[in-house]
């Protein structure tokens, strides 16, 4: 144990004196937080800003339609009657290169069927896969919509209709959700910067304390000194781990002093993330740092150079983030079956954080005693080909 300390130790001090690679470390845990509130200000400002603002929308016969016009006039949407667009295909044309995000066609002969058995006809184009573009398509779609039904109903009422009696089924909403809850749509992906701003802290030491330090010449010696070689490489990995945890608690720190700058209250959601639930939260990834650790360094044993270890760490690094993108996409719910996956189950542990929901003791139980689990076998396996001789070839 001695001697394992004493590595840990010489490790992260050579690591603090050199600073520019102290410098990364801490800048890493930051630019995370920074991007992913800078993302969500823009997105929310960006949806608020579409729904108040004059939507000046291009028309084409509007002439045929004054009082759809007015309609939309009065919801602050201005139909532009000037403009070079000559018919449906110009309009098309003009939408799919970006010059306007949705055109209004009103068709030819709208007035001749207005008023008669025949539905007047209207046309939206617009570019569905441009998202920038889909609030303001649903603002004017919402609007045009509003306005036929206004009218459908006047008919109705003219002609001593009752017009409940074209809503034979009322269905009621009953929304289950909260703010918090709501929250998680957005701040799903919080696990996915933390779990990387984990790995990413101990990169550089376990590359420069394993391919470092065979491409320097200078790992031969030191396994030639009289300390059994699994106190070297578990002390190396310890002073890793210690970087790991670094980096997650800064970045924790900084996502919660993020998430207090973010107008989630504006479009109905809130945060609960305190300086309370990052210490859960990194209670809960804490276990996830060993085995990151472990990982890195296993894998980089079988590399030679430090530019090699980079190449193939950088790909490691992607495989503890899939489970989070499929959870994310199939919306998983916490299970105990899921809870043995490491990423996985500190994802769907967090998330549940973030929806300000009662932990399971036993799925947390079973996350930290299977990530630990695996972090020893990867470890065990890292002190295993450490003790061949074919480590110095």
């Amino acid at each position: 144990m001695s001697a394992l300390l004493t590595v840990c130790r010489k490790e992260i001090i050579e690591t603090l004196r050199e600073r520019r690679t102290l410098f990364s470390l801490l800048l890493g845990p930051l630019f995370g937080p920074i991007l992913f509130t800078v993302l969500i200000n823009v997105m929310v400002s960006r949806n608020l800003s579409s729904q108040d603002e004059v939507l000046e929308v291009p028309t084409l016969g509007a002439e045929h339609a004054p009082n759809l016009i007015a309609f939309l006039r009065a919801r602050s949407i201005q139909p532009l009657e000037k403009h070079e667009i000559a018919n449906v295909e110009d309009a098309a044309a003009l939408v799919a290169t970006g010059v306007y995000d949705v055109v209004l066609v009103i068709d030819d002969a709208f007035d001749k069927d207005f008023g008669t058995d025949h539905a007047a006809r209207v046309a939206l184009v617009f570019d569905r896969s441009k998202n920038r573009a889909a609030s303001r398509v649903s603002r004017v779609r919402g609007a045009v919509e509003g306005y036929g039904q206004q009218i459908g109903t006047l008919r109705l009422v003219a002609n001593g209709v009752d017009p409940s009696l074209l809503r034979p089924l009322v269905v009621d909403e009953l929304d289950v959700s909260t703010p918090a809850s709501r929250s998680a749509l957005m701040l799903g992906v919080l696990t996915y910067f933390l779990l990387f701003a984990t790995l990413t802290g101990g990169l550089h030491l376990a590359i420069d304390t394993t391919a470092g330090e065979r491409e320097r010449k200078s790992l031969e010696p030191l396994l030639t000194l009289p300390v059994p070689r699994a106190s070297l490489i578990v002390g190396k990995m310890t002073a890793t781990v210690c970087y790991m945890l670094a980096s997650l608690a800064l970045t924790l720190v900084a996502f919660t002093i993020a998430l207090k700058q973010m107008p989630l209250e504006q479009i109905g959601m809130s945060s609960t993330f305190g300086f309370a639930t990052a210490a859960v939260a990194f209670l809960l990834l804490a276990p996830f740092a060993p085995l990151g650790a472990a990982l890195m360094t296993t894998v980089a044993s079988f590399t030679k150079t430090y530019r090699e270890a980079q190449t193939y760490l950088t790909f490691v690094l992607l495989i503890p983030t899939l489970p989070l993108a499929f959870a994310t996409m199939l919306n998983i719910e916490p299970e105990r079956k899921l809870m043995w996956i490491p990423s996985l189950s500190q994802h769907l542990l967090v998330t549940t954080l973030i929806k300000d929901q009662p932990l399971t003791p036993a799925f947390v139980a079973l996350s930290i005693g299977s990530t630990l689990a695996f972090g020893a076998l990867l470890g065990w396996l890292a002190v295993r080909l450490y003790r061949r001789e074919a480590i110095l070839g």
